[in-house]
């Protein structure tokens, strides 16, 4: 293999103008127009997409329908080995976002991840997880050579120095999208590599300020490689041949696609064109399949209004008279209790909309299929 680095290209290319446009993203602050308790249920839905985005791509087939429904019954996942590969990833995700901002990502974390992704899985999991392999591989629809087991821990070693050495800001996109490439050609593990390289490229991310947690950049970078996979695969065997130009038309194809999700997270983060198009008629869906109740949907609709409401905002549901807060507050509890709702952390007695675990889920997602604001299909 080539000793990596950086390729530069030219000024005035596509390229250039894409990273500038990214650039942008990351210092831009898109707070204002989104309510908190709307980013952070969008958040934990994106994270679900993220973990079953990752999964497709190496040929898990589980339904975006199937993860709903067993998010609203709140199964646990036990037997069903594509559903606890999801479980894996979204467990990786959130260890990445606990940790990255204080950690290197060097071999232990890296390993860590792979544990993780492959943790109890027959099919999909590894003989030795959390090492490097002691075997050789081939790739799948690929006619990329891994390199031979031994030379594995040489070229990791390498590929974590790259990671962690110093690089301009204006050098992080395509630092990330070469490291994307050159661990996936390595492939240092017996399996798992797909899963855990989009991990560690979340976590470059992350780490590089493109994805924040704390904040309101989101981003699905699964997403970008599972639209569709055949160019996925076509452009990582044009960066398998080491050319500068290979690796730069990678970089434009994993650039471009970090774009178009960039523009699909603006339109659910922008609070008019979510409630518009996603929450409210979500709300009537739910309404009208007798999902929820009047009551419900009047607190529901009262919720979106006002973001942060209580009990007295919702009393006029119920005719003036002596039961009326008894009502107000058993409706509230009974709404709570079904996880429509939720205490605002800030506020003991003040409560926030929330639909990212129950049945206002499935009317969320078929919204957001409509506007075509799903890397996968519903029902593929």
């Amino acid at each position: 293999m080539n000793k990596i680095s950086i390729p530069k290209p030219d000024y005035d290319s596509p390229l250039v103008k894409l990273i500038f446009e990214l650039e942008h993203q990351r210092d831009r602050n898109v707070e204002g127009s989104t309510p908190p308790w709307l980013f952070f249920d969008l958040k934990e839905i994106l994270q679900r997409l993220e973990s079953l985005t990752s999964a497709r791509i190496e040929g898990n087939r589980t339904t975006l329908l199937s993860v709903v429904e067993n998010i609203i019954e709140g199964n646990e996942v036990t037997d069903n080995e594509e559903l606890l590969e999801l479980k894996n990833i979204e467990e990786a995700i959130h260890f990445i976002e606990d940790n990255v901002a204080e950690s290197a990502i060097n071999r232990s974390f890296i390993c860590e991840l792979h544990k993780m992704t492959t943790k109890d899985l027959k099919r999909e999991g590894s003989k030795t997880p959390g090492q490097y392999r002691k075997e050789n591989v081939k790739i799948e629809k690929s006619n990329h050579a891994p390199p031979d087991y031994t030379q594995i821990d040489n070229l990791m070693g390498e590929l974590v120095d790259f990671i962690n050495e110093d690089s301009e800001p204006h050098q992080h996109l395509l630092k990330i999208a070469i490291v994307h490439h050159r661990m996936a050609a390595i492939h240092p593990f017996d399996n798992g590599n797909g899963r855990t390289v989009r991990l560690i490229t979340y976590a470059m991310l992350s780490k590089y300020g493109f994805i924040d947690d704390k904040g309101f950049r989101l981003l699905n970078p699964s997403a970008i490689f599972c639209i569709d996979r055949q160019e996925h695969y076509d452009m990582l065997e044009r960066a398998d041949t080491g050319t500068a130009e290979g690796l730069l038309d990678w970089c434009f194809f994993m650039l471009k696609g970090m774009s178009e999700e960039v523009k699909k997270i603006d339109k659910l983060l922008d609070r008019v064109f979510s409630e518009k198009n996603i929450i409210l008629p979500a709300l009537e869906l739910s309404l009208e399949k007798k999902q929820i109740n009047d009551n419900e949907y009047e607190v529901l609709r009262t919720g979106m209004k006002k973001y942060i409401f209580q009990a007295k905002d919702v009393q006029h549901i119920f005719p003036i008279g002596p039961s009326r807060a008894v009502q107000v507050s058993r409706l509230l509890a009974r709404m709570k209790s079904q996880k429509l709702i939720m205490h605002h952390p800030n506020y003991k007695l003040k409560y926030v909309i929330k639909f990212s675990n129950n049945y206002l889920l499935r009317g969320v997602i078929q919204q957001m299929a409509e506007h075509k604001l799903l890397p996968v299909a519903l029902e593929s």
